[in-house]
């Protein structure tokens, strides 16, 4: 078996993921978006990361094994991560932003996603997964 397909995919779902964030960003903003790299976005790169894992797993060595389930649990705490706490801290960067008496650089309020952006990058990194598992 070759092993460095566990090393390669989710990297390879990482690159897919951001390069049609950035496709999507540029088209919604109609300019190179380049400042808008980074966390938050349509897809999510965190779901699609994790998925592309979980689902080479499951295609390669099956659900019933220990490291399906070790790869589920993880997902599934970096896909809730992505949707509530991610969101929270966006949302108070916000606030932070507009007071009056903060110094402060400017932070990142694009950080967490919305249900259709961690959809989004589940389904891509599932697919990721599942045609890297082809490979023998």
């Amino acid at each position: 078996m070759n092993y460095y397909i566990y090393l390669i995919t989710p990297f390879i779902a990482w690159f897919i993921c951001g390069v049609i964030k950035f496709a999507v960003n540029c088209i919604k903003e109609r300019r190179f978006t380049f400042d808008l790299i980074g966390y938050g976005g349509m897809p999510s790169n965190h779901s699609a990361i994790v998925s592309s894992m979980a689902s080479l797993i499951a295609f390669k060595e099956g659900i019933n094994t220990a490291a399906f389930g070790v790869a589920l649990t993880l997902a599934f705490i970096v896909i809730l991560d992505a949707n509530s706490l991610r969101k929270q801290i966006g949302k108070h960067a916000k606030v932070i932003n507009h007071l009056e008496y903060y110094q402060g650089d400017k932070l990142r309020e694009r950080i967490g996603h919305s249900k259709l952006e961690i959809l989004t990058g589940i389904i891509l990194g599932s697919c990721v997964g599942f045609i890297l598992g082809l490979f023998k």
